[in-house]
Formats: structure tokens, C-alpha cells, sequence
């Protein structure tokens, strides 16, 4: 169930991109998404290979 539930999430920010034709919005979801993904993976035992990166 929340499979459907966050593809019906993702398809209204697709259509709201579209109607409102507010394209801008997606590179910052973009960037917040990736960080999100960092601080998540960071509290993991994958740390110490993200820490590498940076």
C-alpha cells in the first residue's frame, strides 16, 4: 500500500510541475533529496565511505 501511495505522491509533483509550470522547483528537490539520502546513509555503517567522498 505505500507503494501506491508514493507513486500517487510523485505523480501530483509531476502534474503540479507541469501546471504551474514552476520547473525551477526540481533541481532544489533534487539537491534536498540527495542530502536527505547522505544523512540517512550516515547513520548507517556506510559512513565511513561517504565520509571518503567528502
Amino acid at each position: 500500500m505505500a507503494g501506491k501511495r508514493r507513486r500517487g505522491i510523485m505523480k501530483e509533483f509531476i502534474q503540479f510541475f507541469k501546471e504551474k509550470k514552476s520547473y525551477w522547483v526540481v533541481p532544489l528537490v533534487i539537491v534536498l533529496a540527495v542530502l536527505l539520502g547522505l544523512v540517512i546513509l550516515g547513520g548507517t555503517s556506510a559512513a565511513p565511505f561517504i565520509y571518503t567522498l567528502f
